[in-house]
């Protein structure tokens, strides 16, 4: 029997706890699609609709919002380990996360 965390995610997600869920757009063990199905499968609306987030004026990825402070972000051109392959988007993407400021 195939058991899911979807649940799981959804009834932690749900108490507060902010989560931020990211994929490096080049990333071919895990597409970003996956990850995007995945969180729909969620339930949670969407707050802030899928938009550009940039670094020094330049596209580093997109971003969506969802209910229950979930925020999706892909890294442009990052790969499976998307901090290996584009540190200077990922550090900027955390800590803007961290300091509850938008990507």
């Amino acid at each position: 029997m195939r058991s899911s965390v979807v649940e799981y995610h959804r009834s932690v997600t749900s108490k507060g706890y902010w989560s931020l869920i990211y994929s490096g757009d080049h990333d071919m063990t895990v597409p970003f699609i996956g990850t995007q199905a995945w969180i729909r499968s969620l339930g949670f609306g969407v707050v802030d609709e899928w938009r550009p987030w940039h670094v020094n004026g330049q596209v580093a990825g997109f971003t969506t919002l969802y209910a229950n402070n979930l925020t999706f972000a892909t890294v442009k051109g990052g790969g499976h380990t998307a901090p290996e392959y584009m540190p200077k988007e990922c550090l900027a993407m955390v800590d803007r996360w961290l300091s509850g400021r938008p990507l």
